[in-house]
């Protein structure tokens, strides 16, 4: 069976999501309508970016293009002015760890299933996706843990995960994750996976599902409520 290409999809879901990739020098600013209209939640997200040690693109509203490169020479002081040109100046520009899915493994959970995401079964954080979800069933037949995708485009799905305590240190999260990333696959696209630097059981879960540390960031503001 010939394997997809997920770095294909992951080129084409970035140039999508951002308005441009890959970079075209140190930091290449650009501008996007996906910047000041609904995305995956309903939410508009006034800045994206992804930083990798070959380059950066930041991504805002095309109205702010010429205010952002004027803003300085580097990240750093882009991104403290940022806030304040976009109109959130409560907001404080940050970045997230940036994974995406480079193997796809013949892992899977015997107590997943997928569902709706309005199953009375699926709690509140994982019922705002916008794709059928995949949760594991306890003994009772209840959430155990899930995985949520976030669908932006038709080549990239953002994959997000939880465990309830009592089940965790199973090996259930990694297995869910590889399970929804082959799903993603099936489906033509490429399954991403954001955490905080210092979320080191994230980090672990994410590495042993097929989503290796590169070096890549995700960049970007809160998105207000």
């Amino acid at each position: 069976m010939k394997l997809p290409n997920l770095a294909e999809r992951l080129e084409r879901h970035l140039a999508d999501w951002l308005g441009a990739w890959p970079p075209t020098g140190e930091l290449t600013i650009v501008g996007s309508a996906h910047r000041v209209t609904p995305a995956w939640d309903g939410k508009i997200y006034p800045v994206a970016g992804v930083e990798t040690p070959e380059g950066t693109v930041l991504s805002v509203p095309s109205d702010a293009v010429e205010r952002t490169r004027a803003a300085g020479d580097d990240l750093a002081a882009i991104g403290a002015a940022l806030p304040a040109i976009v109109g959130r100046p409560d907001a404080r520009f940050g970045r997230g760890v940036f994974r995406w899915c480079q193997e796809l493994l013949d892992d899977a959970d015997p107590e997943a299933a997928w569902i709706p995401p309005d199953d009375e079964r699926v709690p509140p954080w994982l019922a705002v996706f916008n794709g059928d979800v995949l949760v594991h069933l306890d003994e009772h037949g209840g959430y155990g843990a899930g995985v949520g995708r976030k669908r932006h485009d038709d080549f990239g799905q953002e994959l997000s995960v939880a465990t309830l305590e009592h089940l965790q240190g199973r090996g259930i999260a990694r297995r869910l994750v590889a399970q929804a990333a082959r799903r993603v696959a099936d489906e033509g696209a490429v399954a991403t996976y954001l955490h905080h630097p210092f979320n080191i059981a994230s980090a672990h879960v994410a590495e042993a599902a097929g989503f290796p540390d590169t070096g890549w960031w995700v960049l970007g503001l809160p998105v207000a409520s």
